[in-house]
């Protein structure tokens, strides 16, 4: 599987992106500069996390205008897989990809940790490893994580099984002492639609080898490769 990792001024999960999808699955990989208008050859793109021109204006609000944005709507509207990851999250919100923002932490504070996350729908490229239910361990690192969208959005997002991770205890409890920035309805991660386009607040990249203290980030990495190898058959 070929994966491109998009790189913008400010980005900086973009060699651990790298090292995890490279070192540790085995699979093509490239850093992808954001002035770069042509994808075509790659199966999945990576948005990392970061701080995209340095998070002026607000999150991800001009790297939604790089040249590379164009080429990642394409990829997405023809049905391939896209994940944004914390500030590719906040980017793919900007871009129209994914409904809602991310707004600042409700602690006002920048957290870096480890979190639960509950699996809401493995029926999606980045959790069909997973089953529902499931609780896996991946950190956080983002001062400006906290989920929103309005009532008419929440409906349409369940209706749609659209919620793909929620902050939750390690038991799966979903509580507000298990949420750590506010996210409405403990939100970490949703798709769109039509299910081929991932956004996250938790680094599943960060969480690759149980020496670093988990490896659970896998079982999205390992969900795509599925996928992909579905998508070929008949």
């Amino acid at each position: 599987m070929r994966f491109a990792i998009i790189v913008f001024p400010g980005t900086w999960s973009d060699h651990d992106c790298h090292y995890a999808l490279k070192d540790v699955m085995g699979q093509e990989a490239d850093l992808v500069w954001h002035q770069q208008t042509d994808l075509d050859g790659y199966d999945c793109v990576v948005l990392p996390g970061g701080f995209s021109y340095g998070d002026y204006l607000r999150c991800g609000a001009l790297a939604r205008f790089s040249p590379v944005m164009d080429a990642v709507t394409r990829h997405a509207q023809a049905g391939r897989p896209v994940i944004g990851i914390c500030n590719g999250f906040q980017v793919l919100c900007e871009a129209g990809l994914l409904p809602g923002v991310l707004m600042r932490n409700d602690s006002l504070q920048y957290r870096c940790e480890p979190v639960n996350l509950r699996v809401e729908n493995n029926d999606t490229p980045f959790t069909a490893d997973c089953h529902e239910g499931q609780v896996l361990s991946i950190p956080i690192s983002h001062g400006e994580g906290r989920y929103y969208a309005d009532a008419q959005t929440l409906v349409s997002l369940e209706a749609n099984r659209q919620v793909v991770f929620r902050y939750s205890t390690p038991e799966g409890g979903i509580t507000a002492a298990a949420n750590p920035n506010g996210s409405i309805d403990n939100i970490a991660g949703m798709v769109n639609e039509r299910g081929n386009v991932l956004g996250m607040m938790p680094h599943p990249e960060r969480a690759s080898e149980a020496l670093v203290g988990s490896d659970d980030g896998l079982f999205i990495w390992r969900s795509l490769m599925a996928a992909a190898i579905e998508s070929t058959k008949g």
